[in-house]
C-alpha cells in the first residue's frame, strides 16, 4: 500500500479526537443532520441509533488483562487514524472499542476523519473495490508512514455478512440483526486481538 505521507499528514491535520467525534456527531444530531455529503431520515435515524450504541460501549467495554498486557509492551509510537462516518453501524459497534485499547496505551493515539470529507484516502483503502467504513489505518508517528490497516469489521463478523450474502444475494434485516448479535456477544473482544496483532507486527518493522 503505497500511501505518501503527505496525505497522511493531510489527513491528521483535518483529523478530530475521540471527543470532537462524538461532538461533532451529537451537534449535527442536534440540528437534524448527519455526517457526510448525503442527508436522509434514515440516515439521522441511523446516527441517532448509534449515538445511543456509543454511549453504552463507553461505559461498559473492558479490555481484558491479557490485551493490556499486550498493550504495554509496545514501544513504537503509532497513530490508529481511522475512517469512519456517524451513520455507520459497524463504527459505533468499533470506535469505542479502540478508544479503550488507546486509553490503556501510553503509545498509542486515535484520530477520526469522515469519509466523505477525505475521497483521496479512502481511495487508497478501499475493501473489495468498496469504500467500506470503518478503516483503520496504522500511522508511525515519527515518520508518518503507513504500517497497515484493519477493517471494516472483525474476521468473524466479515465472514457473518459474506455468508448472508452468499445465501440470500444481499444483505438482508436479518443479516444486520445477526451482526448486531454478534457484537453483543463479542464485546470488543475480537477487535482489539485483530488490531493487537496488526500493532505487534508494525513492532517489528
Amino acid at each position: 500500500m503505497n500511501v505518501t505521507t503527505s496525505l497522511i499528514e493531510n489527513s491528521l491535520d483535518k483529523s478530530f479526537s475521540y471527543k470532537q467525534y462524538r461532538n461533532h456527531v451529537t451537534t449535527l444530531l442536534e440540528k437534524g443532520l448527519a455526517t457526510g455529503k448525503t442527508q436522509s431520515e434514515d440516515l439521522t435515524h441511523y446516527s441517532t441509533l448509534n449515538e445511543v450504541r456509543m454511549n453504552r460501549l463507553d461505559k461498559t467495554i473492558v479490555v481484558p488483562d491479557e490485551i493490556k498486557h499486550k498493550l504495554s509492551k509496545l514501544k513504537k509510537q503509532h497513530v490508529l487514524l481511522v475512517i469512519s462516518e456517524g451513520w455507520c453501524g459497524d463504527a459505533a459497534q468499533i470506535l469505542p472499542v479502540i478508544n479503550k485499547m488507546v486509553i490503556e496505551s501510553d503509545v498509542l493515539e486515535l484520530r477520526l476523519v469522515l469519509r466523505d470529507e477525505n475521497d483521496e484516502l479512502m481511495n487508497d483503502y478501499l475493501t473489495n473495490g468498496g469504500r467500506s467504513i470503518p478503516k483503520l489505518i496504522l500511522v508511525e508517528k515519527d515518520s508518518l508512514a503507513a504500517r497497515g490497516s484493519w477493517g471494516p469489521r472483525p474476521h468473524d463478523a466479515a465472514k457473518l455478512i459474506t455468508d448472508f450474502k452468499e445465501q440470500y444475494g444481499s444483505i438482508t434485516a436479518e443479516a444486520k440483526t445477526e451482526l448486531q448479535k454478534w457484537y453483543l456477544h463479542d464485546k470488543g473482544h475480537s477487535t482489539m486481538e485483530e488490531i493487537v496483532l496488526l500493532l505487534e507486527n508494525a513492532e517489528n518493522m
